[in-house]
């Protein structure tokens, strides 16, 4: 079997679901260290507990950084390296407050073959634990290489 058939017969199903991830301050920090994104509902606890949010949140891009450790994507025997080639689309809907827990959530979408090749658009879905809607929903595409 094909790589691309081994990987179209995976489009429309949810390919997985990763631990739960605490969100801690001091990630938040490193993060808006590494950035130089320091605004307040961040980074300063104080003034965020006064803040829209009651507490500092996590960045939304801290979210998407993320997404390589934590999002499940498939292991194909025979695929040497496979790389973040882009986003299609990205919508932050609940923000993360610090302490709070988040999952990926992973269904392919579409297998395209390239030479050389496939790329995955996944549907990668952030839960946030307790909340009615996810934090984060982004359409992701990896290429796989032979």
């Amino acid at each position: 079997m094909s790589l691309i058939d081994e990987l179209e017969d995976l489009v429309g199903t949810e390919y997985g679901v990763s631990d739960w991830v605490t969100i801690e301050q001091s990630r938040v920090q490193q993060f808006a260290d590494a950035t130089e994104d320091h605004q307040w509902i961040h980074v300063d606890p104080e003034r965020a507990a006064e803040g829209p949010f009651g507490g500092t949140i996590a960045h939304g891009y801290l979210t998407l950084s993320l997404l390589p450790r934590y999002a499940p994507t498939p292991e194909i025997a025979g695929v040497r390296m496979g790389i973040n080639y882009g986003l299609d689309r990205v919508r932050f809907i609940t923000p993360i407050p610090v302490g709070g827990r988040i999952r990926f959530r992973t269904t392919i979408l579409e297998v395209t073959e390239f030479p050389g090749g496939a790329q995955l658009k996944l549907n990668v879905t952030v839960e946030l634990e307790g909340a009615e809607r996810p934090a984060c929903v982004v359409q992701s595409l990896v290429r796989l290489y032979e």
